[in-house]
């Protein structure tokens, strides 16, 4: 399993943020500056809008009882605690969650902010709506054999129990990533170099619009807005922001994400939330099969141990390099179909080795084998990975972040 990047903003004109993964969002009416939040006392909630929702401790409850229910094809794990202690408890579904394979990895991340909490109560029945159709639907089935999803249904659960949007120590979490420095003219989408609001292009822009064009088109009415045509936009064209978890996930881990608006109303009464759920269960499902089903994907291999290399992939003309899993040296590429790629594959100690590839509809397979640099001396130089079967006894030539290929926050 290796990883890949993406970050795109997606307008849900009704209602609904892994990879690379999935944030849900809520469209706001208006950004506050800076990392640190003002209390706004007019924000928050006059009349008990929580009603029918999960507490914290009904979502650790309705996630334990998922993991028991749908033990063979998941795994529970925490990423630790929130500031006032509530664990940040994931879901892992695949049909071999406690293995690493050679398949992409999607997350999906909910109630980022904690006065939006429609996330966290779609990514529940996503779970369990993959759990009871795994073997009798042919899209639950291929996502659960060919991905790994790893769902965070909360992000901010403090922010929930409060109903505010910043955590406890009122911070919001998707301003508080660490700033870009020099980088920010490379930020993705959200920020641009002089923080005026326009149109700020990744390399990876036609992917991203790929990508939200297949929610956004999905999904019973996104693709209809009147303020976003087909339901999508570049986030510094909306409003730039500085700081987020998208731009910071594309520069530093390589993770495509899209942050999906998917309400009007913060705290749709819970009577609408079974139509919210349909309304983009079809979105939500295809474009985790999206991972697969688009791109160049592949392995990687020494020439003279035949064993995989956890290599570096790089497409011409793009600034990115995705790197390959450490286990079985496969990577994957999300590109925009129709068009020529020239995909490099390189290594220390290794020669690099080129291809072109012509992407049609669908995906593409890419594999490669590198030959071993000779030194000075005529001796192959000793570089490579006898990837045995743990994980602790190996060479480490490549320092590859286990993170998901895809992500999408619902905040």
């Amino acid at each position: 399993m290796n990883s890949l990047s993406l970050y795109l903003l997606s307008f849900i004109t009704i209602t609904l943020t892994f990879f690379c993964f999935i944030d849900l969002a809520f469209a706001l009416t208006s950004e506050i500056p800076g990392r640190r939040l003002l209390d706004d006392e007019s924000s928050k909630p006059r009349i008990d809008v929580t009603k029918g929702y999960m507490s914290n401790e009904d979502l650790e409850n309705a996630i334990m009882a998922f993991g028991e229910r749908c033990s063979n094809i998941s795994r529970i794990y925490s990423i630790g605690r929130s500031v006032n202690g509530f664990p940040l408890w994931v879901m892992e579904i695949s049909d071999k969650p406690e293995s690493e394979e050679p398949e992409p990895a999607f997350k999906f991340i909910g109630n980022v902010h904690g006065d939006e909490p429609v996330g966290r109560e779609l990514l529940i029945r996503l779970a369990n709506w993959l759990c009871d159709n795994h073997v009798k639907d042919p899209l639950a089935t291929f996502i659960v054999k060919n991905v790994h999803l790893h769902i965070l249904p909360s992000m901010n659960p403090d922010g929930y129990a409060l109903r505010k949007r910043g955590n406890a120590k009122n911070i919001d979490l998707n301003r508080d990533f660490p700033d870009q420095g020099a980088l920010v003219a490379n930020y993705p989408w959200d920020g641009t170099q002089d923080k005026r609001k326009e149109y700020y292009a990744t390399p990876d822009d036609e992917t991203f619009q790929l990508l939200a064009s297949l929610y956004s088109q999905s999904h019973y009415n996104m693709s209809t807005s009147k303020e976003f045509p087909g339901g999508i936009t570049n986030g510094a064209a909306w409003y730039p922001i500085y700081g987020g978890m998208q731009d910071w996930n594309y520069i530093h881990a390589g993770c495509f994400e899209l942050t999906l608006e998917i309400s009007d109303n913060k705290w749709p009464n819970a009577s609408e939330l079974p139509t919210i759920w349909e309304y983009n269960k079809m979105s939500m499902l295809n474009l985790v099969a999206a991972t697969v089903k688009t791109g160049v994907h592949g392995r990687i291999f020494s020439s003279d141990t035949g064993r995989p290399l956890p290599a570096s992939i790089n497409i011409k003309g793009f600034n990115q390099t995705v790197k390959a899993g450490r286990l079985f040296a496969d990577y994957h590429r999300l590109l925009v179909p129709g068009i020529k790629y020239q995909v490099t594959a390189s290594s220390p100690g290794y020669k690099s080795k080129s291809t072109t590839i012509f992407l049609e509809e669908g995906a593409t397979t890419a594999d490669f084998v590198l030959e071993p640099e000779i030194s000075s001396v005529g001796k192959i130089v000793e570089t490579g990975c006898p990837c045995s079967g743990s994980n602790k006894n190996r060479l480490e030539v490549v320092d590859i972040l286990a993170h998901p290929q895809m992500e999408i926050s619902l905040v």
